[in-house]
This record gives C-alpha cells, sequence and structure tokens, in this order.
C-alpha cells in the first residue's frame, strides 16, 4: 500500500478540485486535520462534513479504496511516513542535512539563549546559592533529573551543602525542612507538574527562597523568587528536546562560575585540591595505574 499511495494527502489536494461539491466537503474535512480524521467514525465525518454517511463511502471509493477503513489505513501510513523526526528534519533528508539543520539550530537557540538571559537575574541567583546553608535541586521526569543531578554535583564540589531530590514525597519532607536559611532549586522545561509545584509553594512557605529554570510563562516561573527563564523551539517529537537541554546546561554552568566568584579565591583553591587529590587517587586522569597493571599482565600471558 505504501508504493500504491506514495503521497496521499498530495493526491487529496489534488482530486478535490474536480469531484462533486458534497465529497469536497469531505476532502475538506480530511485535510483539514487528517490526525484526527482518523479517529473520527464514518457518522462523525458526516456530521462535521454536512454529508450523509454513503457519501463518505463513495469519497473513498473514487480515492480507489473499498472502504472508508482502507482509506484510514493509508492515510495513517502516509502522516507516519511524512512525519518529521525533529523540529527541522524530515525523513528524506541526506545525513549532510541532517547535521546542518540540528547542529545549525542548536547554534541558533545558543546565540538565542545569550538575548534572553538577564545578567542581574543570574548574579541574584548565584548569591542565594553561594549563601544559602542547604540548597536542593527538585526535578520531574529524565531529563530535568539528569540536570538536578548535574548541577547538585557541581554545587557539592564547591563546599555547597546540596542535594537532588526527585521522588515526589522526598520534595515535599525537602520542602518542609528547608527553612528561611535554605534555596530550592527547581528545573523544569514544562514547569507544570502538580507535585514539584506543591514542593516549590510549601517551600517559601517555610520561607525557603526558590530559584527556577523554566520557560518564562509557566506556573512554576509564577511561583519562584527568581525565575531564569529558557525559551527555545519546540521539538516536533520530544517534549523536551536537545535544544533544551542543551540550554539547561549551560544555564547551569553561567551560575557555578557565579556562584565561584561569589564564594572568592578560597573556593576556586578548594577545586584546585580535589583534582589533585582525585588524580593522586588514579581518578580523573588519563591512564589509571590500574589499567597499566591491567597491560603488562596482558602482555605477560601473552608472551608465555
Amino acid at each position: 500500500m505504501t508504493e500504491r499511495y506514495p503521497s496521499l494527502l498530495q493526491r487529496l489536494q489534488t482530486l478535490a478540485p474536480g469531484l462533486p461539491r458534497a465529497q469536497q466537503q469531505v476532502m475538506a474535512v480530511w485535510l483539514q486535520d487528517p490526525e484526527r480524521a482518523l479517529t473520527m467514525s464514518v457518522d462523525a465525518l458526516a456530521l462535521q462534513a454536512g454529508v450523509s454517511m454513503p457519501t463518505i463511502m463513495r469519497t473513498a471509493r473514487q480515492l480507489g479504496f473499498e472502504g472508508v477503513r482502507e482509506f484510514k489505513l493509508a492515510l495513517a501510513q502516509d502522516l507516519a511516513r511524512h512525519a518529521p523526526v525533529h523540529r527541522s528534519v524530515t525523513m528524506s533528508d541526506s545525513t549532510t542535512d541532517i547535521v546542518q539543520k540540528i547542529l545549525g539550530g542548536a547554534a541558533a537557540s545558543i546565540t538565542a539563549l545569550q538575548q534572553q538571559l538577564d545578567p542581574v537575574i543570574l548574579e541574584k541567583a548565584a548569591q542565594l546559592l553561594a549563601s544559602a546553608q542547604r540548597i536542593d535541586c527538585y526535578s520531574v521526569g529524565a531529563t530535568s533529573a539528569f540536570m538536578a543531578s548535574d548541577l547538585q554535583g557541581r554545587l557539592f564540589r564547591l563546599g555547597r551543602h546540596a542535594h537532588a531530590v526527585h521522588d515526589a514525597h522526598q520534595q515535599l519532607i525537602s520542602a518542609a525542612t528547608l527553612g528561611p536559611s535554605g534555596v530550592a532549586v527547581a528545573i523544569s522545561h514544562v514547569g507544570r507538574m502538580p507535585f514539584m509545584l506543591e514542593a516549590v509553594g510549601f517551600a517559601r512557605s517555610q520561607g525557603a527562597k526558590v530559584i527556577a529554570i523554566t520557560q518564562p510563562d509557566t506556573a512554576l516561573a509564577q511561583m519562584a523568587d527568581v525565575v531564569i527563564g529558557v525559551s527555545v523551539p519546540p521539538d516536533a517529537v520530544m517534549r523536551v528536546g536537545t535544544e533544551a537541554y542543551i540550554a539547561h546546561l549551560l544555564v547551569i554552568e553561567l551560575l557555578m562560575v557565579l556562584v565561584l566568584q561569589a564564594l572568592g579565591p578560597d573556593a576556586a583553591r578548594h577545586l584546585a585540591q580535589f583534582k589533585s587529590v582525585l588524580q593522586a587517587h588514579g581518578q580523573d586522569v588519563d591512564q589509571h595505574p590500574t589499567v597499566d597493571w591491567a597491560w603488562s599482565t596482558v602482555e605477560k600471558d601473552t608472551q608465555t
């Protein structure tokens, strides 16, 4: 069927003007919202088009199908075949096209982010993080959970008392215990998950400050004390696409540099000391001592 109907929607647009008026009305319904048309019954289609149910059947047969069911199957295949796999990428794009579109889109989003971010807001958030006695990082879903864990790890290396809290129950416990000396960092691009909003509201009621990394127009943004707004073009497939992911990582990177500045030279020395300790114990080095030992063992076994 895929070969027989290479582009069904295009065929509908081409044939519609030459059909009787009643069948044109049916075509108009199918073309206006093909995804919705797939879920509509024959009587619902007839009501929407203002025609009789037999007219729906005749229209499908006029197109070469045995009935409405066969037409819907072909339409579903056509929509799947032409559905975008990325905001700007289609199934017919070459590898060169895909590289240019995805990387070009990411570069454009980063440039736009530079214009969106307010230095005053970033500095305010950094000062809160530098002075807080405890920082809890809230997340919703896999993507923001990674962001919260990354932020927690970076704060921890700067000597901050920080936690990443992914569970709704634990977020409420966190909110109840933060108090006026604590800061909650809520990370959610969508910014509308009820349990996170509940935790954020509770944290504020206990006197804690809330920093939100989210889109500017979300419910989370409206509840936070400091909002770091991140706006990127919507992804065609994922609710939180790669460009949003990259933008959030860059915001965290900016915050950590600003927090380091706010903490002063001692924090920079601590970072250097941590690196030296890890390297001395074979961590974060190009070649771990056990790797040298393993290779030497392999060489001995080979020689014998």
